[in-house]
């Protein structure tokens, strides 16, 4: 994070000090260049709070869901990720922008990529990204944070800037010369993209587009267009990124700018399209409860800001007032104003008239570690209670044609085990997990199967007419059973995983010997704490938004 910009610091006597104090912990966990798991110790040094504050607060976060901790060590979890997601759903952006930019890439082939202005440290964040997969393809984050001068859209949004933003522009270059405190991008050569970077924005606020040759790391060059709202003010910049390997920033402009530039009011209007009312607030007040639980380790007054901050989601465009807020959250108006003003010190909100609106710095708690995790790392914490909890192996697999593929697989340790590895493919027809996938398909989206399936055990269903009965079901019980059909003397039971838009994306099982009891003791042993935790997974991927395996 950038250690330049404006003094946020809540000083005074309306600050909320454990809100203060836990989003420092929070900051510290996201920087770009933290270890996966952090130990308290390194918080204390890392943020300079008291062991006994770090401990706290890491107790609250873990309370939360927001972060898990073994009272040693702690590591974000996804479910932070609904305070960035309020940011992006306020905004609006990736929904209304998502479409034609996924549109763009493929008729490009190459990544798109929208960015707002993050004006406290004159700097860009990423909202939605758009890529395409090759050895040499540009990729950043949702959440990540680059220096203005160093990137296409920077120099868009330079070029609205009045003189508080270019005062605020030099003093952070003042204070961070090189812009090592942006971890995210390279380290910059002696004048770090500045030489020029005010003619360079003069010259993109001219002509409506602005380029990046190599700006960011050797290699990577950039073309961007402004998208702007009824007022005229600049809100996101939509760029279109490749390599040398492929253009020259030459060649990218005359490829993607008259199409970028034909589009921009088909974006400008899909941005300024009313917003659909969401179906409840990110993040509720849940304080009391908690409190009454772990009494002194709770910090209630940063569990009470915390559901602020996330109570602003629901922000369709204007922002929202104090008592909307209140109602959202459940808590005392002047409970609230506290929290907002905290909040506002640290910048992470902005009053608009008499209403507040979330800024992009949000994106800073966690938003870049989080959105990269994949389908096994979400899963991986789940399958690990899971497997302490019943005391067999559990595995997670997606399906891939007509077969299931493990993506995750926690083991336990016993003289007969279940001996499979991640990559492993099994045909789903005959097993737990493919049926429970199967299951989730409509019947036209079902793979083609032979007449007659081959046998692999003597027990294998072989008929597909008997195994689309199988199926359907699995759909309506929730789960599916297979007993030796996979191989001799193994048992399985499968529940689906859903994503943030509610299809099955994986499933989850738990094998064991066939031996091990009758099929009505599996199930009455095995399915409540499967269901348990495919569907603490799935609220890991609607947390994340994840629709998809990845």
């Amino acid at each position: 994070m950038p250690n330049a910009g404006p003094d946020r610091s809540a000083g005074s006597v309306d600050a909320v000090g454990p809100l203060e104090r836990g989003l420092t912990v929070l900051r510290a966990l996201s920087a770009p260049g933290a270890d996966d798991r952090t130990r308290h110790s390194d918080l204390v040094r890392q943020t300079g709070l008291a062991r006994s504050t770090v401990d706290r607060v890491v107790s609250t976060l873990d309370r939360l869901g927001l972060a898990r901790s073994d009272g040693r060590e702690v590591a974000l979890a996804p479910r932070l990720m609904e305070l960035p997601g309020a940011y992006l759903t306020a905004c609006g952006i990736p929904a209304a922008l998502g479409p034609a930019a996924e549109r763009l890439a493929d008729e490009f082939d190459e990544s798109v990529s929208v960015a707002v202005p993050d004006d406290g440290v004159a700097g860009v964040r990423f909202v939605l990204q758009t890529t395409r997969r090759r050895a040499m393809s540009p990729v950043f984050r949702t959440g990540d944070l680059l220096p203005a001068e160093r990137c296409a859209p920077g120099a868009l949004f330079a070029a609205r800037w009045d003189a508080e933003g270019w005062r605020e522009w030099r003093a952070r270059r003042a204070a961070d010369p090189l812009g090592p405190g942006f971890a995210v991008a390279p380290p910059a050569g002696r004048a770090g993209g500045a030489d020029g970077f005010e003619e360079r924005a003069a010259r993109a606020g001219a002509d409506g587009w602005a380029g990046d040759d190599q700006l960011i790391e050797p290699g990577l060059v950039a073309v961007a267009v402004p998208v702007r709202d009824g007022a005229g003010r600049t809100v996101c910049a939509v760029s279109v990124v490749s390599h040398t390997s492929r253009h020259t920033l030459e060649s990218l402009r005359e490829r993607v700018l008259p199409r970028l530039r034909s589009v921009r009011g088909e974006l400008e209007a899909a941005l300024a399209l009313p917003r659909p009312a969401p179906e409840a607030a990110p993040v509720r007040d849940t304080s009391l409860e908690a409190k009454r639980e772990l009494g002194p380790g709770f910090l209630q007054s940063l569990a009470r800001g915390l559901a602020v901050l996330g109570s602003l989601g629901a922000d369709r465009g204007d922002g929202m007032a104090l008592t909307a807020v209140a109602e959202a959250t459940g808590l005392a108006r002047a409970t609230a104003r506290r929290s907002l003003l905290t909040l506002e010190r640290l910048g992470y909100v902005a009053p608009h008239g008499r209403r507040w609106r979330l800024l992009p710095r949000v994106l800073e708690l966690g938003c870049a570690r989080l959105s990269g995790l994949g389908l096994a790392e979400i899963a991986r914490p789940h399958l690990v209670a899971l497997v302490r909890r019943v005391r067999e192996s559990a595995s997670l697999a997606v399906l891939d044609g007509s077969d299931i593929r493990y993506v995750a697989r926690v083991p336990t340790v016993r003289i007969m085990s279940v001996d499979i590895t991640v990559g492993t493919r099994f045909p789903a027809y005959a097993t737990s997990m493919g049926r429970v996938l199967l299951a989730g398909l409509a019947p036209g989206e079902r793979p083609a199967l032979p007449e007659v399936l081959p046998a692999l055990t003597r027990r294998t269903v072989t008929s597909p007419f008997a195994l689309d009965r199988i199926v359907e079901r699995a759909a309506a019980d929730g789960f599916a059973l297979v007993d030796e059909e996979l191989e001799e003397g193994l048992r399985s039971l499968a529940v689906p995983v859903r994503g943030a838009d509610g299809r099955v994306l994986a499933a989850v099982n738990v094998a064991r010997h066939a031996g091990d009891g009758t099929q009505d003791e599996t199930r009455e042993a095995l399915l409540p704490a499967l269901r348990e935790a495919a569907e603490r997974i799935g609220a890991d991927l609607r947390a994340l938004g994840v629709t998809r395996s990845r």
